[in-house]
């Protein structure tokens, strides 16, 4: 089991390995739960995201102009995995 040791600010490294089990990158967040006997839960913090964050995004950044078609076909090229 890997250990970790605390810095004198009381902050802890995690290592590579366990940040790619969990799936986390950088800049991403983790969630710790405390349960009873002093153990703690740990895992990724789930996207707190919304539709109206996301709305908007781009207003005044731009003079394009999209139709519905091309927006489509930019979305299922997304889900396709292609640029």
């Amino acid at each position: 089991m890997p250990s970790l040791t605390v810095t004198t600010k009381g902050q802890v490294t995690l290592k590579r390995e366990l940040l790619q089990h969990l799936g986390i990158k950088p800049g991403e967040r983790l969630e710790l739960e405390k349960l009873p006997g002093g153990e703690l839960r740990v895992r990724a913090a789930k996207p707190t995201g919304s539709i109206d964050g996301f709305l908007g995004l781009l207003a005044g950044k731009t003079d394009k102009v999209a139709t519905i078609e091309e927006m489509n076909e930019a979305a299922a090229a997304g889900w396709a995995g292609e640029r």
